[in-house]
């Protein structure tokens, strides 16, 4: 077992040279300066312009995107360049993505500032401007090859295996996975936080550490590899294991250079989000930078490293007037989830965490020479466990520096950071404390402090002036002052000064230091980057690539009782959306079901912002028909603990189930983000659904869509606590009683309130909402339009609800597929009316049904219970094949114009007699015949003289079920 370590002076510096003193285990301070592109090895390269883009008006996305696709398709050089694509001085709109998806591609402007290039991402969505991205085909196992070492130190950068195991089948990149077990984390205090609950504390294998690194040498059974690690590996806790792994998936030599970046948004909105989030993102990538960049106007981050890349430098960049809330996962300009990443010389202004190193980052990631003036938030570790961090010359200009415990703060982030080190750094406050297990250290630094780490030197200056530097001189044995380009503060100044040195120091403060921003404005003349396009071919001498137009499916319709695409009756599985729940890190995407205006800023895939076009294209392979969607109960992470208090700040957790509403910009809602305004939409919300609906219409697929969602003003009242309507989270006087009445102190009961449509201001919120589901889908035909999901409201606000659709439907004439998916006292009411069963076209029997007895479960409309409060009292009997197949069969035969679909009681296990009487959208075998589909839209239920037999017939053909035999048969 492992000794605690002591605790020496652990760093010296004697004529210049830095002197480690390790402690009793082995433990040192990390060697930090493996970061960056080729590991700060080698200069970043000036690549040869293969391609132009001249300035046109206009999109500029598909003129730039082909010449970057054709450079892709050079060869690339012996040094692995294909070529840089050459954007001319002007401005190119971009409404949609750049993508660089192969290794060796250049990216490059003619400028940062404003009379050089400007890449303005226009629109209002919220793509990242410019993606780095390769293919993630690194696995994560949870087993390999154990490493025998009782103890491998921090910094170490060797270990032994049981075997040599180096051979011609095994790849020399490797991966050393650091468990994150029950003792480690009973150690650290970080399996709970407090309250006795432990929702939020860490859980075994959720913080594991991967190191990604290459063999340099095998001896025997010890293997050296290319860069230290950060974090010890100690069998006390659990040792470690490596794996192999051969993936060429991640992409390298690519660069993005020498631009200024500029998001549009609604200036009439200081906190408008329905524009670029990040600038640019780095997904799958090795040894690629990112160099001479200014951003303006972004809501997320300037450049975000991912979990997936490694040795990556941003340089030279500047974040300027970022356009967001001010809140979580907003402004996290220059950001890290990535290890042995690089920024330096970076500037930011007015951001949150500008300098951030995300969850369970493996080290080494180091901030050099950096400044950040009055952001809203610290920088340093925000989340679980980054190991190896230097910040090195790093000033924050009116908030802090922080290596310590969040504890429940970020979704139970706890202890953010581990064996990193502050060199030379100014802020308000640095905090920087002790983890169990590990150390933090601060060195030269200037502020109010805070913290039980390593402290030395403080309110004092310590050479070297950057220890990155430093240790980079040390590691390669030369001098690397041309590349640090440290600018120079002087340091030395005398308290006691001779008048001629005062004489001196006064004519010097007349003429102030060149200041960091003015340093980066200045990089293109330390680092000029050639421009110089003569001789060079245009993207149009070498063409422009079509976009393809898209392929559409049948369209859905109902016919002859079917719900129909072209001749075929649909059928299939259905997801529905999560209503609430989630995480971003670990096992939750890994159990996530998708979802459509779910947003995880950044970052794509699943459980994070979902890709439409793979959960259609999944939903296709798994025979799923149908995506059933509704908002969520809340936005923010935070509020699963189902508090029902006002939160201090908007230091909101993803995900985020994205609402309807747009925000105001003003005052502050109960998440302490700005208020709703309810007669502005959310535009990425109703974009989403209008891309999923889209995709169905092209897939052959079905979007139902609930147009309200009845949790969020009956049961628990966290639900409605941040709900838009509430008359304290939004700007329209929606006259809701504040406080809320919450009944007991926890339930609330406002349905009757809300559905109440005599209240001119609500009437005309809810009036303008309804017509906003249906503008949305006008040019979509897979679209079903249902009142809301959990829908038990009354019968008036039914019939105000078709009122409102009938008149939309007579000013556009438009049809939309409309379904009735209510109570039974008010379906039955509403289809007796023909005025209005006119405008019904599906009904769902879902919110009752018969029960196995021949009973009738049948909860009361406008009684003010969620259906399973009604379950509460009334306690159904459960279903069977016959009574699910009564039921659909009395629709059917009542209103034969109508599709009528069962979406009851375990309406997944009586999909076949759901169909059989002739039911829309019945969950099927996936295996079942498409012929019998097609041959059952042209039928209908009839009678049978064998009791076990259901059939569907046209009167020449049959189509037969056996519930005997479980067998289906066309005759």
């Amino acid at each position: 077992m492992a000794q605690k370590p002591l605790r020496p002076a652990p760093l010296a510096v004697d004529k210049g040279k830095i002197i480690y003193t390790p402690d009793s285990l082995g433990n040192r301070i990390p060697d930090f300066s493996y970061c960056g592109y080729k590991a700060s090895e080698q200069p970043i390269p000036n690549v040869d312009i293969k391609i132009t883009v001249p300035v046109t008006k206009g999109d500029a996305t598909l003129r730039i995107q082909s010449a970057l696709d054709y450079v892709a398709s050079l060869t690339p050089d012996a040094n692995g360049f294909r070529g840089a694509v050459l954007l001319q001085k002007g401005t190119y709109e971009v409404y949609e993505q750049l993508r660089i998806t192969a290794s060796g591609v250049v990216l490059r402007g003619c400028g940062a500032g404003s009379n050089g290039t400007t890449l303005i991402g226009a629109g209002t969505g919220r793509l990242a401007l410019i993606k780095i991205i390769g293919k993630n085909d690194i696995p994560k196992d949870l087993y390999g090859l154990k490493i025998t070492d009782a103890y491998v130190p921090v910094n170490g950068t060797s270990f032994n295996v049981s075997d040599a195991i180096l051979t011609k089948e095994h790849s020399d990149k490797i991966i050393i996975r650091r468990p994150s077990t029950k003792k480690w984390i009973e150690t650290l205090g970080t399996d709970m936080f407090g309250g006795g609950i432990s929702a939020l504390g860490w859980k075994p294998g959720d913080r594991d550490i991967f190191f990604d690194r290459k063999i340099t040498k095998i001896e025997g059974t010890t293997i050296t590899i290319d860069a230290p690690i950060t974090t010890a590996l100690d069998t006390t806790y659990g040792g470690a294991t490596i794996y192999f792994y051969t993936g060429n998936g991640r992409i390298n030599n690519c660069g993005i250079e020498n631009i200024r970046c500029v998001s549009t948004y609604d200036k009439a909105n200081v906190k408008d989000e329905d524009h670029r989030w990040n600038a640019i993102n780095v997904e799958a990538a090795e040894d690629c930078w990112v160099r001479q960049i200014s951003f303006e106007n972004f809501a997320g981050s300037a450049v975000s490293v991912l979990e997936t890349s490694k040795r990556i430098t941003v340089e030279d960049c500047k974040s300027l007037h970022p356009v967001s809330e001010i809140g979580g996962q907003r402004r996290y300009t220059f950001l890290t989830t990535g290890q042995q990443t690089l920024f330096q010389r970076c500037y930011a202004e007015y951001g949150y965490h500008d300098f951030a190193v995300g969850y369970c980052a493996p080290g080494p990631n180091a901030f050099v020479q950096c400044e950040s003036i009055r952001p809203y938030n610290f920088s340093g570790g925000i989340d679980s466990w980054a190991s190896g961090v230097l910040f090195d010359i790093v000033n924050v200009d009116g908030n802090a520096l922080r290596f310590g415990n969040r504890g429940q703060y970020g979704n139970g982030a706890g202890w953010s950071a581990a064996n990193s080190l502050f060199w030379n750094c100014t802020a308000a406050v640095i905090d920087c404390y002790k983890p169990p297990t590990a150390q933090n250290w601060s060195f030269g630094s200037w502020a109010q402090f805070s913290g039980d780490g390593y402290w030395a030197e403080s309110n004092n200056a310590i050479n070297p002036r950057s220890l990155y530097y430093g240790q980079l001189a040390a590691r390669l044995n030369k001098n690397v002052d041309a590349q640090a380009q440290i600018l120079n503060v002087p340091t030395d100044a005398s308290s006691s000064p001779s008048v001629e040195v005062a004489a001196e120091l006064t004519k010097q403060s007349a003429k102030p230091r060149v200041l960091l921003q003015q340093w980066i404005d200045e990089a293109y003349k330390r680092n000029n980057i050639p421009t110089n396009a003569a001789n060079v071919k245009t993207v149009d001498e070498v063409g422009i690539k079509k976009i393809p137009v898209p392929v559409l499916a049948p369209p859905m319709q109902v016919k002859n009782g079917w719900l129909i695409r072209g001749d075929e009756v649909l059928a299939g599985a259905r997801n529905i959306v999560p209503w609430w729940n989630g995480g971003v890190q670990g096992n939750d995407l890994v159990t996530a079901k998708p979802h459509i205006t779910r947003f995880v800023p950044g970052r794509t895939g699943n459980g994070l912002t979902d890709d439409l076009n793979e959960v259609t294209d999944d939903m296709k392979a798994k025979h799923i028909i149908a995506m059933e969607h509704n908002y969520g109960l809340w936005y923010d992470l935070r509020r699963d603990n189902h508090e029902r208090i006002r939160r201090m700040d908007g230091d909101v957790w993803p995900p985020f189930y994205e609402l309807p509403f747009a925000r105001s910009g003003k005052d502050t809602a109960w998440d302490g983000l700005s208020k709703y305004d309810l007669t502005k939409y959310n535009l990425f919300y109703w974009t989403r659904l209008k891309q999923f609906a889209d995709l169905a219409d092209q897939k052959g697929l079905v979007l139902v869509h609930q147009d309200y969602f009845q949790h969020n003003i009956i049961e628990a009242g966290a639900h409605y606590v941040d709900f838009p309507w509430r008359t304290a989270n939004n700007i329209n006087n929606t006259g809701f009683p504040e406080p809320p009445p919450f009944a007991g102190d926890k339930r609330i009961f406002l349905a009757e309130q809300f559905y109440d449509i005599s209240n001119p201001v609500r009437r005309e919120l809810h009036k303008k909402f309804i017509r906003q589901c249906l503008n949305n889908f006008k040019d979509n035909n897979g679209v079903i339009q249902f009142i809301g999901e959990e829908f038990t409201g009354p019968l008036h606000f039914v019939k105000f609800w078709l009122d409102v659709v009938k008149d939309w439907e007579k000013e556009t004439g438009k049809h939309p597929i409309i379904g009735l998916c209510v109570t039974k006292d008010v379906q039955d009411s509403i289809l007796s009316n023909p005025a209005y069963a006119a405008v019904v076209d599906l009904i769902d029997i879902r919110y009752w049904h018969y029960q196995a007895d021949g009973t009738t479960y049948e909860p009361k409309g406008g009684q003010n219970l969620a259906p399973r409060q009604h379950a509460r009292l009334l306690k159904p009997k459960k279903a069977s094949f016959e009574q699910v197949y009564r039921a659909v069969k009395e629709y059917r035969e009542k209103y034969p114009t109508k599709a009528v679909s069962y979406s009851g009681d375990s309406y997944t296990d009586f999909g076949m007699a759901a169909f059989m009487a002739g039911g829309s959208l019945p969950v099927l075998p996936a295996t079942i015949d498409a012929g019998l589909l097609k041959a059952a839209a042209t039928m209908k239920p009839v009678a049978s003289e064998n009791k076990n037999e259901y059939i569907l017939s046209d009167g020449k053909n049959s189509i037969i079920y056996n519930t005997e035999t479980k067998k289906l048969e066309k005759k």
